[in-house]
């Protein structure tokens, strides 16, 4: 039986996360508003929040000087191709570490949890040098093993904390039936922990999406995603806010339509596991 909160303390709750929840999200509903004015009205004293001429100038600008849809095509492909290759491999690894741990298990989750804590400009040159004589320079595929790799360490721990989770009688049952490890993990593991897979996908793609270092160093033209594409409108000349905007507001636009519409699976693989 759910336990009744007084009402006093329910509307006080409700009005703080409301506010919290308005503070986080200033920042992207100030980018869109900026985008819908004039270079003039972007730079005004005092600002102005909804009393200025809205226009959709900004955009047809971005759009004339740069070829939008090719960027966002370039991240999708580095973003989730990334997330699934990291899937194939952290999958088992996560299981292993799950269910068929030894003595260093430990020790590599936290030796992996490491290459996370290493500032990475300090491998910039080395992974330059390597991409060059390689010829992955400006290629998806170099990236999407970059990606691959930077985030792989997340999406292992992620798995790994949802997999100790599953009963391991349930898996036991299942071997007893003769069934192979293949096919354990397919059938049979990642159905039950379907809500931590897709938290995990879903929380490395924004991270996949988001990628800036690597995407700026590595790429130029062919490969470059949303990005380099709003890095582009930052130049000598001076900042154009109100195009910046217009270009962020692009960028995000199609990952926050995704987090919004998978918002409720988000939850629950957050919270998988935590209420017994």
């Amino acid at each position: 039986m759910a336990r009744r909160v007084p009402r006093p303390r329910a509307i006080v709750t409700t009005v703080l996360a409301w506010t919290v929840g308005f503070v986080i999200f200033f920042p992207i509903l100030w980018t869109v508003l900026t985008s819908f004015k004039t270079e003039l009205e972007a730079f005004s004293t005092p600002p102005k929040f909804l009393l200025f001429k809205w226009t959709m100038e900004n955009y047809a600008v971005v759009q004339e000087r740069s070829d939008y849809f090719a960027h966002v095509w370039n991240s999708v492909v580095l973003s989730f191709g990334s997330v699934l290759l990291a899937m194939l491999i952290a999958v088992p690894a996560a299981w292993a570490m799950a269910f068929a741990p030894t003595e260093r298990t430990r020790g590599t989750l936290l030796w992996m949890l490491s290459t996370k804590m290493m500032p990475p400009v300090g491998v910039l040159v080395p992974i330059y040098l390597i991409y060059r004589d390689l010829g992955l320079l400006d290629s998806r595929v170099g990236l999407i093993a970059l990606l691959c790799l930077a985030n792989l360490p997340i999406v292992v721990w992620m798995l790994f904390t949802y997999f100790k989770e599953i009963p391991k009688g349930v898996l036991e049952a299942s071997r007893m039936d003769g069934i192979g490890t293949a096919r354990e993990i397919m059938f049979v593991l990642a159905p039950m922990a379907l809500p931590g897979i897709a938290s995990t996908i879903l929380l490395n793609v924004i991270l996949a999406w988001n990628e800036a270092f690597w995407t700026l160093n590595l790429t130029t033209s062919k490969a470059a995603p949303l990005t380099a594409f709003i890095a582009s409108y930052s130049s000598p000349e001076g900042l154009f806010w109100a195009k910046l905007s217009a270009a962020s507001t692009l960028a995000i636009a199609p990952i926050l339509v995704l987090g919004w519409l998978t918002q409720r699976q988000l939850v629950r693989g957050l919270t998988f596991g935590a209420v017994k």
